[in-house]
């Protein structure tokens, strides 16, 4: 499979009027986690489960007992009611365990205003009780009469017409949908169906032996029921025969079988067949039904896959395009269902010889994964390009990592996809249920993304032969599919993070695997992520500062180094990409000694106080503060855009600046809960002198941190209750008025720290301090002027400034005050390739919203070449974004993936301003580098406004780093891989 075309113009963009959804802070727990775990074992012994009995609900409203019909009302359903204490979760904890779905109102079980959480949950819910023998439900599954399973697909199909009439839904919500059609029952009765029932009814009826399964096939049925049926047949098969009742268990384990198990291609002309006859892809799938029948039963894998994979593409692109009844939307749907078990089935019969072949394969399995919902429309029309086959016999090897890289990117989107739809409710729910998390796992292998990822590993595996690419990751199988994304090499105990990493204490020498890269990290030994997040964030930036080795990994890497947890290994990154992860007991000896020399040549750096100007106590109009500031009266964030707003006018917005002496001034002020006379200022100068003291007395660095961090702890309380002096109230009154426009209080600002520890020649100090978002009125912003002042004296602060600073109680924060700009979409632009290496690239990460990918979140990135070349290295895949009510604070708005953040034009601006910023700012006076250059900016309305620019820091010493040169392998001039070669070693 190839593309007969290149584009350079990677970006699409489509006039969708999107209507975003605002999503609610999270209800007060009014059960504490482990309440709720309890609970969930006293469901799992309790006969009735959830459930408090069996109720007719009638149409009215009202319920009636069991053996009381709802009078006259052939609407009425009868069912279980759930226990007061799990209406008691779905009210003020939003979970929902054991849903019904009959009588349950659509719209609440779309549940969007909360990202579809109660949807979401039901499948969730299926799956634990499908995969934990019954989890709520273990007793309950053969609680007679809790569910109908008729009334539960009539339910679902009236669902389905409704969501699916609903204007935009398959666009922004495809993957969900047509996930969710696999949960919830709603394909009607078929005479398959009908019979499944009579039969276990006829079983049960002569052998009530057999009831409990019964139950369960009448009210839960899936296509596990024919192992249970099996198992039943073993242990009762001498009962069965003499009530000869043996062949009809048979028929029904055949029958289940038949229903559940995968695609058919019966099924699929079943649902073809409700399609009217002039809709665009009736005559289409209908030649493909007649085709694949033709050749049922021959080995004609390649074009059943070939042929399913650009149908369910041609579906989807369908379904979003042009108008069909809801009804007819749901076949389609349906049938893409089908046709992705069908490519799943199939793809492991099609075993490639070479590797030609392979990469025409994940081209194939790459339209199925876009077919499917796991990769969006516009992605694939700009990366699928990238995966299809090149058209060449011999290709550079150089080409063929570019290749590898693009098609892991495919396999790391579609997964991606799958954690920003589904992880959150999971990682809810492993709070109290830790089997939850393997839900997003479940959801992967039984897709087509499974074959996808083994494919790209195999043709991997194969590369690394050929090209040697020597990554060394202990001993897993998958070698090649790790990348490493910042050098470095590191010593230390290895654990394996799943779920949320935010909250995980970090001990500072070891190494951490997360299952999702975090937003905010003290540092740490070593960093290796199934996803990076983005190479610009706070993380990222830091970790390359500071020579962190960084790798990504993918899910079944994660899974295969499980094993290792809690050992002591070595692991090293080179400045090629190479990772290298080895017990530490067979480091060699010049790996031991790479620590031995650490340990006696750890630089660390003192902050300059020699030019600091204490003495400037008054608030400065940002326009009067330039580069020559920075270090001096205010740190350099203010300077540094100040000086941007004489460069840039119409790019940079107005400010007001509190300097140091501000600061400093407010310190003279007795320090509450001290002695009598003792301020703030000889609190600080005391308890870090002490500190030196200890470390010069021998205590070990764990108690003289231990000690530090008590006494910051103390000063940050007391910084809360520091009273705001009335002369700055009175400046900042003014210059509210005066340079912002509005009256003090009125106008939303951002209050940035801004110390001068910050962007030293050797330490970037990115994201390390306190930043007050879009705060209103005079006392939250005197409040968060505290909270500013604090930010230097976290733990976290802290600790980054310890790798580096010999002198830390020198570090005085001023503050940038700038009106709130809600920006459509934020981000980083690097002005150099940072995964290429190439000066002459420029990088760019965004998100949807305020404080775009800095913090983390999976950015949209480009790799903008010195080609001219636009290259989609992440999409992005954050379902909330932070926007800036005029009100103050900032509220969380879901937004889809179906378009991307940044349009061809944006992008084309970006790349023009990069070219502007590495021109202009070596020339300011005080910038002593020539790049590269480290922007944040947002979009507002396609405006570009500019927040900050600064040196792009790196850690000299891991590039250049003697060893990590000789793990990477030598590059080889003039070499071409035959890619008819064999794909496997004979």
């Amino acid at each position: 499979m190839f593309f007969p075309f290149s584009r350079n113009r990677n970006v699409y963009t489509f006039g969708l009027a999107v209507t975003f959804l605002l999503l609610p802070s999270l209800l007060p727990s009014q059960l504490a986690d482990q309440r709720i775990a309890a609970l969930i074992e006293e469901f799992r012994n309790d006969p009735r489960g959830p459930y408090s009995g069996i109720f007719w609900f009638c149409s009215d409203g009202s319920k009636r007992a069991a053996r009381d019909p709802c009078p006259d009302d052939d609407k009425a359903h009868q069912h279980a009611d759930y226990k007061p204490v799990v209406k008691e979760l779905m009210r003020d904890n939003g979970l929902y365990f054991g849903q019904i779905l009959a009588d349950t109102d659509f719209a609440p079980f779309w549940d969007a205003a909360n990202d579809h959480s109660r949807l979401k949950q039901y499948q969730l819910n299926n799956y634990l009780v499908t995969n934990d023998n019954g989890w709520i439900l273990e007793r309950a599954r053969y609680y007679r009469g809790a569910f109908q399973v008729e009334d539960e697909e009539e339910w679902g199909r009236k669902f389905f017409q409704w969501l699916l009439a609903r204007e935009g839904v398959l666009r922004e919500d495809f993957y969900l949908v047509v996930q969710a059609a696999r949960d919830i029952p709603h394909r009607g009765d078929t005479d398959l169906n009908q019979r499944i029932r009579a039969l276990s009814k006829e079983i049960a009826d002569r052998y009530p032996a057999f009831m409990d399964l019964r139950i369960k096939i009448h009210g839960r049925p899936s296509g596990g029921d024919a192992g249970a049926v099996e198992e039943f047949m073993k242990q009762h098969e001498r009962e069965l025969k003499e009530k000869r009742l043996y062949e009809s268990s048979a028929q029904l384990v055949e029958d289940i079988r038949t229903a559940y198990g995968g695609s058919d291609l019966n099924n699929i002309s079943d649902l073809v067949a409700g399609l009217p006859a002039q809709d665009s892809l009736r005559r289409r799938i209908e030649r493909f039904v007649t085709l694949q029948t033709r050749t049922e039963g021959v080995d004609n894998d390649l074009d059943r896959l070939t042929a399913a994979t650009g149908l369910m593409l041609q579906i989807r692109r369908s379904l979003v395009s042009e108008d069909r009844r809801a009804a007819d939307k749901l076949r389609l749907v349906d049938i893409t269902n089908e046709l992705s078990d069908l490519v799943f089935r199939a793809a492991p019969e099609w075993v490639p010889v070479t590797a030609r072949e392979q990469m025409e394969k994940i081209c194939y399995l790459g339209e199925a994964a876009t077919g499917a919902g796991f990769i969006e429309l516009w992605e694939y029309e700009t990366g699928g390009p990238n995966i299809a086959d090149p058209n060449y016999q011999y290709i550079r090897p150089d080409m063929l990592t570019a290749y590898l890289d693009n098609a892991r990117r495919f396999v790391e989107w579609g997964t991606a996809t799958n954690r920003a739809t589904y992880g959150e409710i999971a990682e809810r729910y492993a709070r109290f249920e830790p089997k939850a998390l393997s839900f997003l796992d479940d959801r992967i292998r039984g897709s087509v993304l499974l074959p996808l990822g083994q494919a790209v590993g195999e043709l991997g595996d194969w590369l690394a032969r050929n090209s040697e690419s020597g990554n060394a990751l202990m001993d897993i199988k998958t070698q090649a599919q790790a990348r490493g994304l910042n050098p470095g090499y590191a010593r230390g105990v290895l654990h394996l993070i799943e779920g949320t990493p935010d909250e995980v204490v970090v001990d500072g020498k070891d190494i951490y695997v997360f299952s999702r890269p975090p937003a905010d990290l003290k540092p740490v030994g070593g960093i290796l992520t199934v996803s990076e997040g983005n190479m610009v964030s706070h993380v990222q930036l830091l970790a390359r500062n500071l020579g962190i080795p960084n790798a990504v990994l993918t899910d079944r890497q994660f899974e295969e180094l499980k094993p290792y947890d809690g050992e002591e290994v070595f692991f090293a990154v080179s400045n090629a990409g190479t990772v290298l992860m080895k017990p530490a007991d067979d480091m060699n000896e010049v790996e031991r000694e790479l620590f031995a020399v650490r340990e006696r040549s750890q630089e660390r750096i003192r902050v300059p106080v020699d030019r600091i100007d204490l003495s400037t106590r008054d608030v400065l109009n940002l326009r009067n503060v330039n580069s020559e500031d920075s270090g001096v009266r205010c740190g350099p964030k203010a300077a540094n855009l100040g000086q941007l707003k004489q460069l840039f006018p119409e790019n940079v917005v107005e400010g007001l600046v509190i300097p140091f002496g501000i600061f400093r001034e407010h310190l003279d002020q007795q320090m509450p809960g001290q002695p009598d006379g003792v301020s703030y200022w000889e609190f600080l100068n005391e308890r870090f002198a002490r500190a030196a003291a200890m470390e010069k007395n021998g205590s070990t660095a764990e108690e003289v941190e231990q000690y530090t961090l008590a006494q910051l702890a103390t000063l940050r309380e007391a910084i809360a209750e520091i009273k705001i002096e009335g002369k700055l109230i009175a400046q900042l009154r003014s210059g509210f008025a005066e340079v912002l426009g509005g009256k003090f209080g009125s106008v939303p600002v951002f209050l940035r720290s801004d110390t001068n520890m910050e962007d030293l020649a050797d330490f970037t100090g990115a994201g390390l301090n306190k930043t007050v978002f879009n705060v209103v009125g005079e006392t939250a912003i005197l409040n968060g002027i505290k909270e500013v002042w604090a930010s230097p004296y976290t733990d976290r602060s802290y600790e980054w400034r310890q790798r580096y600073l010999l002198n830390p109680e020198n570090v005085f924060p001023s503050i940038l005050i700038i009106p709130s700009v809600d920006v459509d979409y934020s981000g980083v632009m690097i002005t150099k390739g940072v995964t290429s290496g190439e000066q002459d690239d420029i990088t760019v990460a965004f998100s949807r919203g305020a404080g775009g990918a800095v913090d983390g979140q999976a950015a949209e990135s480009y790799l903008l070449d010195r080609f001219g070349r636009f290259i989609l290295q992440a999409p992005a895949r954050e379902r909330m974004h932070r926007r800036l009510p005029a009100t103050g604070g900032s509220v969380m708005v879901a937004a889809p993936f179906n378009r991307p953040v940044l349009s061809y034009e944006n992008l084309v601006d970006l790349y023009q301003l990069g070219q502007r910023v590495e021109e202009v700012m070596p020339k300011v006076p005080g910038v002593e580098t020539d790049g590269p250059f480290d922007v944040e900016l947002g979009f507002q309305d396609d405006k570009i406004w500019l927040f900050q620019i600064r040196p792009f820091v790196e850690n000299s010493k891991a590039q250049s780093s003697d060893y990590l040169q000789s793990i990477s392998p030598a590059k080889r001039e003039g070499v071409y891989i035959d890619l008819n070669s064999p794909l496997r070693e004979e």
